[in-house]
């Protein structure tokens, strides 16, 4: 019988050549990488390889954290690779879609939630920011190319900096959730203006400030010592790890200062990039970056293929399925349609950006957040809708992200 010992190391050596090898394989494919790990972890649960429970309901503190560490270094990865100068103009694309279509879809998913589903208010908050931002993580088809690459078109950059912004902004209607669940945990049909006043000037106004603060002097301070004058300087070191080093400092200055850490990683990786914008070195810091990104998704894809084989689906209704694809087809491009009109655009660019609204782990990080630090009772059926979302996200756009891409650019050429 084989060690299991050896038997991990063994299947750990074929997880990463898979990740090295997949995305060459399917680039020519209507097939993305998430659906394959999705496919991996449902092959080898269901067929008994793999015998533990994956659960998110049970690992709820895990699921978190790996969620987590997913979505920040994937936040640095997006950010590093954005060619473009940030400013009022050239990203009012991704201003439209912050300020317009994410809070009519938190709002429309809330109201779905509470009228369709019959859930309670806190937790219809919840499930509506959970599943508002759009994820960083299983979106590589529809983003922007590596640093220089030239790869940025108005959607693909759309997409890339509406997913590095949105996560952190979704944040404070998580904190409202917990809010309005702890009034109701105090038999108080809504929490008093007191709550809702400490809500919006910590949650939303301390929090999101510090995040952007805090990004922007790490990114300053980082360029300085990559980018700066003398023998010492990072850039010197050819060595990408410095990427995941900057991702957890301003992960880390952000948590300290109670700011929000997502905010703090996306904003410091724009900041970096912009000391010397065409710096080559950028290239070995998105490259490593989106190595570990590569390696950790495939790992929370695969244990979610398998949470599927053992019951994550159980409780799922009728009703929540049609909820589910009302989230993924009608509610986020109509709300980015929404959002976009008057912008100048061309039709096929609106219609791409609204579509391509890619639901992931980010939504299973604000789940289990959520969970962890407030009271919303059972919460299978929760779990279960944003799970059945994420599945339909991966599968409808990830075999349609290659040919609607290739198509907007045989209409633009």
């Amino acid at each position: 019988m084989l060690d299991p010992y050896i038997a991990f190391m063994l299947g750990l050596g074929v997880v990463v050549l898979l990740i090295a090898w997949l995305p060459l394989a399917l680039k020519s494919l209507p097939f993305s990488l998430s659906i394959v790990c999705v496919l991996l972890g449902l092959g080898l649960f269901g067929l008994g390889w793999l015998r533990f429970d994956p659960d998110p309901r049970t690992y709820d503190t895990v699921v978190e954290k790996l969620c987590e560490a997913v979505v920040i270094i994937s936040l640095m990865g997006a950010g590093l690779k954005i060619d473009r100068k940030i400013g009022l103009r050239s990203w009012a694309t991704t201003w439209r879609l912050l300020g317009i279509a994410m809070p009519i879809t938190i709002l429309s998913v809330t109201l779905l939630g509470f009228y369709g589903l019959g859930l309670p208010v806190a937790m219809a908050v919840l499930l509506g920011a959970s599943l508002a931002p759009t994820d960083p993580v299983l979106a590589a088809e529809v983003q922007v190319g590596k640093p220089r690459s030239g790869e940025e078109d108005e959607v693909r950059f759309a997409l890339t900096s509406e997913a590095g912004l949105n996560d952190g902004l979704a944040f404070p209607f998580v904190h409202l959730a917990l809010v309005i669940g702890l009034a109701a945990a105090a038999s108080r049909s809504w929490p008093t203006l007191s709550d809702l006043g400490g809500w919006f000037l910590v949650d939303v106004l301390w929090r999101v400030g510090a995040g952007i603060a805090v990004g922007w002097l790490v990114g300053r301070g980082l360029g300085w010592l990559t980018f700066g004058r003398g023998r010492t300087k990072l850039s010197g070191t050819r060595d990408g790890l410095v990427a995941i080093g900057a991702t957890l400092v301003a992960y880390g200055v952000a948590e300290v200062f109670h700011g929000y850490g997502f905010l703090a990683v996306f904003v410091a990786a724009l900041v970096l990039r912009d000391r010397e914008r065409n710096h080559e070195y950028h290239e070995a810091l998105h490259d490593f970056s989106e190595q570990i990104e590569r390696l950790l998704m495939m790992l929370v894809l695969v244990l979610f293929g398998g949470a599927i084989t053992t019951g994550l689906f159980a409780s799922l209704t009728w009703t929540d399925v049609l909820a589910a694809l009302a989230i993924v087809f009608l509610i986020r491009p109509m709300a980015a349609w929404m959002s976009l009109l008057g912008s100048g655009h061309p039709a096929r660019e609106r219609g791409l950006i609204s579509f391509f609204g890619i639901r992931g782990i980010g939504s299973f990080y604000y789940i289990a957040y959520g969970i962890n630090h407030g009271d919303f009772g059972s919460s299978e059926r929760l779990w279960a809708v944003v799970a059945l979302v994420v599945l339909v996200s991966i599968l409808v756009h990830g075999i349609s992200a290659t040919p609607a891409m290739r198509w907007m650019d045989r209409a633009r050429a």
